[in-house]
Parts: structure tokens; sequence; C-alpha cells
């Protein structure tokens, strides 16, 4: 059990032994079941609450002690804060990272293999789903409209990105690859559930918020993964460092975001393991319920915990293991840039 997330409102979470204790509040229907969930320490890497739910000191001392990070989210998703276990001695590493964030050169290399890497996987997700339709091995629908013409244009976006001259002109390329990603992405997705465009701040429809909601978790583990390999997660390169963010988390998860976000949430439309009673309307926006971040939760756990073997790394992995290692080779990189290789798909 690599993560734990505890959401029901009026849980309690304590410790006993070797074990974290949750019991739930009896239902109101009077149908109490097993109210009484225990978790073994050893077994678990993360912990994320609701914010109605209750941690005793002692519970949260030892997941901090075991160096287990504990991320709060409110009742809509939104990440509110995170206890994170003590900054390791990494005092040299840090002090490298801020002059290569202060060397323009540095960045923009760094900035441009990992877009590079996000478009070349947003065309891998594109091209599994085509050819799954094509061979007929998966019957959800015709190949989008303007494929491969598409595909082309992203390639040609990718091959620029290579060799831009600036932070802007690479930007440009990734968000123009990017829309011609998500107009493909948008015809595999059943008709019941549209999508014309990215909106996140609040999210506008399903979809929306599932691809939000998907990043969130992601991001929130990046973050802890770059704490505990000792980097400051505020300092981007691809992404501007600015106060209230966590910019390179937020770059170093871009290459993840078609593989994790954008696959798991078509898969979960697709299969039909969502549907409009796990939405709710709120602040403008459309938010999973409580039944429906459960739901996802529980697709994201399997899908970052499968295994599967990595043509780049040469042997089988996650694609949790692949976001901690991309914290350890940009640390090295810090020394010997050619170290740095950014996530790609099969």
């Amino acid at each position: 059990m690599p993560s734990a997330c505890v959401q029901t409102p009026g849980a309690k979470v304590s410790l006993e032994s070797e074990r974290l204790v949750v019991v739930l509040p009896e239902p109101e229907d009077g149908e109490a079941g097993d109210l009484r969930r225990e978790i073994p320490l050893r077994d678990l890497e993360r912990m994320v609450l609701g914010e109605r739910v209750s941690v005793t000191t002692p519970a949260l001392v030892e997941m901090l002690r075991r160096e287990i990070p504990v991320c709060l989210m409110d009742g809509r998703g939104h990440f509110i804060g995170s206890f994170q276990p003590a900054a390791p001695d990494h005092g040299a590493a840090r002090l490298r990272q801020y002059q290569c964030a202060l060397d323009a050169g540095f960045a923009l290399k760094t900035a441009g293999r990992i877009v590079v890497s996000k478009i070349y996987n947003q065309r891998r997700v594109l091209q599994r789903v085509a050819a799954g339709r094509r061979s007929n091995t998966i019957d959800r629908g015709p190949v989008p409209d303007g494929f491969d013409t598409s595909l082309a244009l992203m390639d040609s976006m990718m091959q620029k990105a290579g060799t831009c001259a600036s932070l802007d002109e690479l930007r440009g390329c990734e968000g123009a690859a990017s829309a011609h990603y998500f107009s493909l992405w948008a015809q595999l997705l059943p008709d019941a559930f549209p999508f014309e465009r990215r909106s996140t701040r609040p999210p506008l429809n399903p979809v929306n918020a599932c691809i939000s909601f998907s990043a969130t978790l992601l991001y929130h583990e990046m973050v802890s993964f770059l704490h505990a390999r000792g980097l400051d997660p505020a300092l981007g390169f691809l992404h501007a460092t600015e106060n209230g963010r966590w910019s390179l988390a937020l770059d170093l998860m871009e290459p993840f975001r078609p593989v994790v976000a954008e696959a798991l949430t078509l898969d979960l439309f697709s299969r039909r393991i969502l549907n409009e009673k796990h939405f709710e309307p709120a602040n403008g926006g459309t938010y999973l319920n409580r039944e429906g971040r459960a739901k996802l939760i529980l697709q994201y756990e399997k899908r970052m915990d499968r295994q599967f073997m990595s043509e780049c790394v040469g042997h089988r992995t996650t694609l949790r293991t692949q976001l901690d290692q991309q914290a350890l080779l940009l640390k090295a990189a810090l020394d010997t840039p050619d170290r740095f290789e950014p996530f790609l798909v099969n």
C-alpha cells in the first residue's frame, strides 16, 4: 500500500504499535459494517487526508519519523498543505541548484529536454489508442479526424523544441503541440463527456475536473520526492520561479501528464468508471464528489504502481519509481548536465 487516502468526514487516525488505525464514523442509516481499518506502517509511503479527518500527534510523528509525507486536501480536492519529513543535509547540492537556476544556458537546455519528452509522450498516448482502434483490439470509436496531420505537426514542434534559442520560443512550441494534442485527445472521449478546452480555476466540466485532480496528486508526489532528495522544489527552469508554487515540481511532472493525468482521465470515462453522479457543481465550476475522488484515487494508485518493462531504463519499473528517478537525475545533472534524461514512455 504505497499510498493511503482517508477522506471520510469524522474519521480518526491513530497509532497502535506498528500500525495506523483508522476509525470511521457510524453512518446515519445505522448499517455500521466494519468501521475500523488498520494500515501497517511498513507498507505505507504517503498519506492523503481530507480536511475533516483528525490524526493524533503520535501517528503524525511516527509517519514523519519513517519519512512518510502527509498531504492535506479540502472537500473539493484542492491542496491545503503538507507535513514533510525533516529536510536532509544537502546544503551543497542546494547551493549548486541555486547556481544552475541562474544559469540561462542550463535552464534552457533542461527545459528543452522536458518539453521534447512531454511532446513525445503526448504523441505516444495518441498513437497507442489509434493503434488499438485500427487493429480492432479496442472498440471505442473511430480514429480522430486529422490524426496523421496533427501528429506530423506535433513531431515538427518536438524537433523545433530541441533547438529553441529562448524559453519564450520553447514555451510557444509546447503550447502549439498541446493545442494539436488536445484537439485529437478530445475526440477519444465518449460523446456524453465533451471537452472543448483546458480549464483549471475552476474546472468547467467533468473532464477538466479529472485532469486537474489527477495532476494535483502527481504534483504533490513530485514535491515530496524533491524534498526527499534534498532539492528545492520551488526553483523552476521551464516554469518561472514564483512565490506560491513549486515550479521545479511542475517542470519534472510535465512528461508524466500525458501518461498519468490525461490517459487516466480517458480511461475513467471510456470504461465508465466515472459518470455524471460522481461530479457536483461548486464555486462556478465542476468538481469530483467524495465518491468520485475515491474511484479516481484507486485507479491512480493502480496506474502509478503497475510494473512495466521500460525500454529507456532497460528493466521493469513503475511510474512512481520513475518520478523519484527524475529527482535523482536532476540532482546528478547539477554537476553533469547530460545526466538528466526526462521520462519517456515506450
